[in-house]
């Protein structure tokens, strides 16, 4: 089934668009908390219709993706403080409770590790973006060195991908459309194994 195909022939059209960039934006605001589709599929075709601007693309979808992740991360510390009733209702919030608090006992510990982990979390484009974001927000990682590890892994991501356009061109799209109904379909099962292991564990 061709689900990320037809979503990525989507963002395909969009890349062409006049407004192309405000699209971008866009697209880059909302897969940081909870579009599927990250906005490398809208960068790549943009970029390689203009190579010149491909780092002035990256750039526009670096900042909405920075803005993105701050909704991202106040979602979710406010949604699961209040969602705690419900979880409570279902027997589920001791468990999760038990899981925040060793969170966060392990950034006092080893606060360093935990933003390394965080700003290579945001790198991975196997990782969503919306997972970082929300998690941070519910075990509560100050927002000055979320921001930073943000800023560093998402940076790190369309950089790349401009320098990869500025010197393979029209080939790195072609990668792109090739592998994208495989990368969607990971980030699917990259889910739902988190969500196993985390239900399986607790």
């Amino acid at each position: 089934m061709r689900l990320f195909g037809s979503l990525y022939e989507r963002a395909i059209t969009w890349a062409r668009h006049r407004h192309a960039v405000r699209y971008l934006a866009g697209l880059s605001f909302a897969e940081a908390f909870i579009f599927p589709i990250m906005p490398e599929v809208m960068l790549a075709p943009m970029m390689l219709a203009e190579p010149r601007k491909a780092f002035r693309f990256a750039n526009w979808s670096l900042l909405f993706s920075l803005l993105g992740s701050l909704v991202g991360y106040a979602l979710g510390h406010y949604a699961y403080e209040a969602l705690k009733p419900l979880l409570a209702s279902l027997h589920l919030l001791s468990h999760i409770e038990e899981g925040v608090g060793s969170l966060r006992q392990d950034m006092q510990a080893h606060a360093l590790g935990l933003y390394i982990v965080l700003a290579m979390a945001a790198l991975q484009p196997v990782v969503p973006m919306k997972f970082v974001t929300w998690a941070s927000g519910i075990v509560g990682v100050p927002l000055l060195p979320f921001l930073i590890c943000m800023l560093i892994g998402r940076g790190k991501r369309v950089w790349l991908l401009a320098i990869l356009v500025r010197l393979f061109g029209e080939r790195a799209e072609q990668a792109l459309r090739k592998h994208i109904e495989w990368i969607g379909w990971a980030v699917i099962v990259v889910i739902i194994l988190l969500a196993a292991w985390w239900f399986l564990l607790r």
